[in-house]
């Protein structure tokens, strides 16, 4: 995302990146990125929860609005409502993937060896 971010704003549109990965961002060079400590597939929040997504819609946009320097990075400080661990389980699938059911099958022949 950060790779595309760049390229729209050579192309004159502003951006502002919303990530789990701020770190990530800051290293690809995005040039205004919002961090959220949130499980991966929910950057602005849990859903349903209207006012979480709303804070962090605005923070972007003051972001994009008031960042004069390139590379400007704000973390939203909002502590996901969760323990870390029920958070991943809550949106995965109740039956691994094709291909995630073959990597944990040859991951556990692997370890027989």
């Amino acid at each position: 995302m950060p790779v595309l971010a760049r390229l729209i704003e050579a192309a004159g549109i502003p951006t502002v990146t919303v990530t789990m990965m701020p770190a990530l961002a800051t290293a690809l060079l995005a040039p205004r990125i919002v961090g959220v400590e949130f499980p991966f597939g929910h950057p602005f929040g849990m859903p349903g929860d209207r006012a979480m997504q709303r804070r962090v819609l605005e923070t972007a946009l003051t972001v994009l609005a008031g960042a004069a320097a390139f590379g400007t990075r704000v973390d939203v400080d909002i502590e996901w409502p969760l323990p870390r661990a029920v958070a991943y389980k809550s949106w995965q699938p109740k039956e691994a993937s094709p291909i995630v059911a073959m990597m944990l099958a040859s991951m556990k022949g692997d370890a027989g060896s």
